[in-house]
């Protein structure tokens, strides 16, 4: 059952290499002499009239490829490739000895285009100006959507949070559970400074991706063969990553420290706090490799942020020009939040035959969190002062409305996630398949203990969800019972057993002189809910057919044409079995996508020569069994109930290539609308229903000053849907938040990027990259919203959704050292 076997892939063959060579005047340099020596001989080829160069480099091994010239410098390159690898490496050759960079590409970039993967160097995440950081705000930009940029999280296509899967070496990376802000989460899994590799797929993915809806990222860590060591430091925390290998070259590691402190980011929003936030984690990879067949490899990570919060005073300003309002808090009490977390995983890679490798991987995952508060903030709803000559221009003047909230929370969760899972991968002919087992287990330890009392004019407020009678103070005397306006306590003992297996095939083909490229595949997924002190849920069972075609004409256009698509289920995670007054329904069932993807992928050259890609593609996602959310911050609260069927299709483009010569610049658009069915009472917006985006990433530099670089981020999204109380009805709540627009700037003098050559004794020449540079976010001083604050006034009986604005323009500096 867990063996419905599909397909892959291509018979191996040599990698190639190959490009243009052009001198100082980049004019085309004939007759160079491009040569590697091997084992089996050395291999030769020359450059012809137009410069263009090609050569075909052994599988798997590391050669030195030497560039010959009587009139030029005597160049080499360290080069690795993989079976089928294609890579372009245009060079300009100088006038002595010059040894180019170190590479190492082990991945096809034809493949990549096929399966319609989005990929981008590790050099522009690192240098990628944004408040979070790390390799998701590349994502937002260019494929998902996003309007907090405190927080690492993204939604794909009309999904959640919680609908994309994340790899780092092929082991699939958890969050904690609790984090309800953005700026409450700290770091993001992934460490820049150690990814060699990061892919991306925003639908449509193969059977070899896990169990969910919207995406895929998939990122692999360096291999070491030399020491090296990299500092960053800013404002906003720091950085340091060590690497090195032994002689032998059998053993390499790499182990990176973060810290991160948002106070400078969150002192710019409205609210006044005493803010003590502490992020910090260690995370090293140990590869071990005894002979050329095996190899161990070891992932961990330690975190543990700290979050300490005391607001003190907020004012809010909104209506119109006509009728200003403001809202006036005065806080009491603090907020302390803790999350640790504690990851390990072991990797074995044996290549049983050059037609057969074999993957054991096991991992365990412990979380540890607590989310405390008790915070009373007592506000004022009113009029604003707009005389100018007045003493109290900008103050309220009269208030529409008084009252005070009360907000408790005790939550504690515990959970602990092991996995097993092993992986095969067969090349038989032009064939290539693949397959996979892994078994899961969760066992989860939650306490939620939240309530909020709400008192306007003073006079308690009932919740609006249960029956209790009218209270219409001050007008009759209320004789009912008093509760909490909305309270949440629930103890739940969760395990989780989980088994789940996929197979595909792969082929690459011709239909006359146009290439073809065709896979095929399965999942299947089987999972049970027990729980301690209550009833156990069922046993299910959920199977995911999944297929991708892609046509290359031949065309003297470089073209493909993809098609991709099928089943995909997302088996609950404990969070969505959890319903919003807390407790776990174990018969939640699989929300469940069928999914249809068409695209095309256009490389093209300008008349200068600069390369550029186009890719289109449109999508349309029909989705049944929809488990239903509202979003608080970045909080998904389920109604663990499956009440609805939605849908949502949508237009995506991204243009990528180099705007300004020797730089990589990425455009993308993006039109998508997605709308939910709840219990058959009409379609309305889904809480990610961002209907246009742009995204623009852009590199420059002073042609005069050319060590002085700059870096664009640009963002524009349209404004998501408001968000309701978790306790409310979404069908009353349909009020869209403002425009989100973000531009997030950064200036770097390069003192070195490893490019130039310093005599021995200069103090440049022991830094590989030495760079000191000025960070703008939000350039333009854009008031983001990321939520509504719903406030009553108690006269006129209406609710206003007052925003919660993000952050406003903030500097910091930024130093970048690489040895």
């Amino acid at each position: 059952m867990l063996f419905m076997l599909s397909a892959v892939a291509f018979a191996q063959q040599k990698p190639i290499l190959y490009g243009i060579l052009l001198d100082e005047n980049r004019q085309p340099i004939e007759g160079v002499n491009v040569y590697y020596a091997d084992i089996e001989g050395t291999v030769r080829t020359v450059s012809d009239a137009n410069g263009v160069y090609k050569i075909l480099i052994p599988i798997d091994r590391e050669v030195v490829v030497w560039f010959e010239h009587t009139s030029f410098k005597l160049s080499s390159l360290d080069i690795e490739m993989a079976a089928n690898d294609t890579a372009e490496m245009n060079f300009i050759l100088l006038t002595g000895h010059t040894e180019l960079d170190n590479v190492v590409i082990d991945k096809n970039t034809e493949e990549d285009r096929i399966e319609g993967i989005i990929k981008v160097s590790p050099a522009t995440i690192r240098k990628l100006p944004s408040a979070s950081g790390g390799v998701e705000e590349f994502i937002k930009i260019v494929s998902g959507n996003s309007n907090n940029e405190l927080s690492t999280q993204y939604a794909v296509r009309g999904g959640n949070y919680d609908e994309n899967l994340v790899y780092v070496e092929d082991i699939e990376i958890y969050r904690p559970f609790l984090i309800r802000s953005g700026q409450q989460e700290g770091l993001s899994f992934t460490n820049s400074s150690m990814v060699k590799d990061l892919s991306f797929s925003a639908g449509g993915f193969q059977a070899k991706y896990g169990d969910k809806l919207s995406s895929v990222l998939d990122i692999s860590y360096r291999r070491p063969e030399e020491f090296g060591a990299q500092v960053e430091a800013s404002f906003l925390g720091g950085s340091l990553t060590l690497e090195s290998a032994s002689k032998n070259k059998k053993w390499s590691g790499i182990i990176g420290g973060r810290y991160r402190d948002n106070s400078l980011l969150v002192n710019s929003q409205q609210t006044e706090t005493n803010y003590k936030p502490t992020f910090a984690d260690v995370q090293t990879m140990v590869n071990f490799k005894p002979n050329e067949k095996w190899e161990i490899s070891f992932l961990g990570n330690i975190s543990e942020n700290k979050y300490h919060y005391q607001p003190l005073y907020r004012q809010t300003n909104f209506g119109t020009i006509d009728e200003p309002i403001a809202l006036q808090i005065f806080y009491d009490g603090q907020e302390k939040d803790e999350y640790k977390t504690y990851f390990g995983a072991i990797k074995s890679t044996y290549k049983v035959s050059d037609d057969f490798t074999l993957k054991v991987i096991g991992s365990l995952y412990h979380t540890q969190e607590q989310e405390h508060f008790d915070i009373l903030a007592q506000y004022a709803l009113g009029e604003v002062d707009t005389n100018i000559g007045s003493e109290t221009f900008g103050d309220v003047r009269f208030a529409r409305a008084v009252g005070s909230q009360l907000n408790h929370a005790r939550n504690n969760l515990d959970a602990l996630i092991a996995n097993l899972e092993v992986k095969g991968y067969h090349n038989i002919k032009k064939n290539k398949i693949e397959w996979g087992v892994k078994y899961t287990r969760e066992d989860i330890r939650d306490r939620l203990l939240e309530w909020e009392v709400i008192d306007s004019a003073g006079f308690s407020l009932n919740p609006p969800v249960i029956d209790l009678p009218v209270n219409d103070q001050p007008y009759n005397p209320y004789t009912g019972p008093l509760v909490p306006y909305n309270s949440v306590r629930a103890l739940n003992f969760t395990q989780i057993n989980r088994i789940s297996g996929y197979a595909q095939w792969s082929r690459r083909a011709k239909i006359g002189e146009s290439e073809i490229w065709m896979n095929a595949g399965v999942r299947t997924h089987q999972w049970q809910v027990t729980q301690r002190d209550a009833e156990d849920g069922d046993s299910q069972i959920v199977i995911s057919p999944r297929a991708q075609f892609t046509l290359k004409p031949n065309w003297e256009m470089d073209m493909l044409f993809r098609v991709s698509g099928g089943f995909y289920y997302q088996p609950p995670f404990y969070r969505e079995l959890r319903g919003s007054d807390g407790a776990v329904n174990p018969d939640v069932k699989a929300q469940h996508s069928i999914h249809f993807v068409v695209g095309n992928d256009y490389s093209f050259k300008t008349d200068k020569g600069k390369k550029f890609k186009l890719v289109s593609e449109a999508y349309y996602k029909k989705l049944d069994d929809v488990n239903t959310y509202t979003i608080e911050n970045v909080r998904i609260r389920y109604r663990a109930n499956n009440d609805a069927v939605a849908y949502a299709y949508g237009l995506d483009m991204r243009l990528n290539g180099e705007l300004v010569p020797g730089t990589e610049s990425w455009l993308s658009f993006g039109y998508m609308r997605t709308e939910e069915n709840i219990n058959d009472r009409g379609y309305i917006a889904r809480p990610t229903d961002q209907r246009l985006k742009f995204g623009i990433l852009f590199q420059d530099y002073v042609p005069t000053i050319p060590n002085l670089k700059m870096y664009l981020n640009l963002v524009y999204n349209t404004g998501l849907p408001g968000g309701s109380p978790s306790y409310a009805d979404s069908y009353v709540y349909q009020s869209r938040l403002n425009d989100y627009r973000r531009a997030d700037a950064g200036f770097a003098y390069v003192f070195t990027d490893g490019t130039e050559q310093f005599e021995d004794g200069h103090w440049l020449s022991v830094f590989k990259e030495l760079s000191l540079g000025l960070e703008i976010f939000n350039l333009f001083n854009n008031q983001n919203a990321i939520t509504n604050t719903w406030v009553r006034d108690v006269y006129t009986k209406s609710q206003y959704g007052i925003p919660n604005y993000l952050t406003s323009r903030v500097f910091s500096l930024k130093l970048t050292a690489r040895i």
